[in-house]
């Protein structure tokens, strides 16, 4: 695959990824998921990500998400799992992501020949993602194709958005980079969610956050502003073409037009979602 190709991949996941993503910045999971008896926040997260995978244990999620701080997923997992069961809390989030989807997107979205198209393509995308060395994508593979054109989109953009999370996670491993220090390259960018809710959701203390960023200018991979240096943005970039190699199975299943067509459509629901506040600016850039 070459490099434009493989870009096309990209664009085409940035805009189907945020249909899944949409949920992590709604109240309607944090409602549904707390009214199981779990914690709003870190848990209500953790527990709703994590349950495609079953009643895991703490170091299970850490190795599978990576980035978030080992002792900041002890606090929760497996205390979830005493509260309510991975079962429940699949069923609440398929319900509340139908309920944020409603809201943000109208009635009419959701019921258009266009979100039928986008599901067919998303779908057909999927067919090609491979199971091997990718845990989250395997996990929420095995979970059932809704019937509403409208979530079984969501359902296939959670596919296609592991698959390549998946993916990503050995590429950073490639690259020697930490969880936390994959965060603040990843800040650095300025196009990343902020260093405070970063620090927050992933449980990195300003001190852990502090130390990380020292780490990374003796390796010259931040200048003392903190932001990338040529180095830094190289070692980001060969990552990203990495995982863009590793993610290439689906897009080349789909070929070229039906690809664009499902850029096409994704995208103008994805620019909807954003209109509608979906992801607030306040929790984006590098403050």
């Amino acid at each position: 695959m070459t490099i434009f190709e493989a870009s096309t991949g990209r664009h085409c996941h940035n805009a189907v990824s945020p249909l899944h993503a949409s949920v992590y910045f709604a109240p309607e999971p944090q409602d549904e998921l707390a009214a199981l008896g779990l914690e709003r926040g870190a848990m209500v997260y953790l527990a709703s990500r994590a349950a495609p995978l079953g009643a895991v244990d703490a170091g299970t999620v850490t190795a599978t998400f990576y980035n978030f701080n080992h002792e900041h997923v002890q606090r929760y997992i497996p205390a979830a799992w005493t509260v309510t069961t991975p079962e429940k809390v699949l069923t609440a989030r398929l319900r509340s992501a139908d309920r944020t989807l409603q809201r943000l997107l109208g009635k009419e979205a959701l019921t258009s020949t266009e979100m039928t198209e986008a599901a067919e393509l998303a779908l057909h995308a999927t067919e090609a993602c491979r199971r091997e060395a990718r845990p989250l994508y395997a996990a929420n593979a095995d979970l059932p194709v809704p019937e509403e054109p409208h979530l079984a989109l969501w359902h296939a953009a959670t596919l296609l958005r592991e698959h390549r999370g998946d993916g990503h996670l050995a590429a950073l491993a490639i690259a020697g980079l930490s969880g936390i220090e994959a965060l603040v390259l990843h800040n650095a960018t300025g196009t990343a969610p902020t260093s405070a809710l970063f620090m927050r959701t992933r449980g990195w203390s300003a001190e852990q956050w502090a130390a990380t960023r020292d780490q990374l200018r003796e390796r010259g991979l931040l200048d003392e502003a903190g932001d990338l240096t040529e180095s830094g943005a190289a070692l980001r970039g060969e990552a990203e073409v990495l995982t863009d190699r590793l993610d290439a199975a689906p897009y080349d299943h789909l070929g070229p037009a039906a690809t664009a067509r499902l850029t096409e459509l994704a995208g103008g629901f994805s620019g909807t979602l954003r209109a509608a506040g979906a992801f607030p600016a306040v929790h984006f850039g590098k403050g």
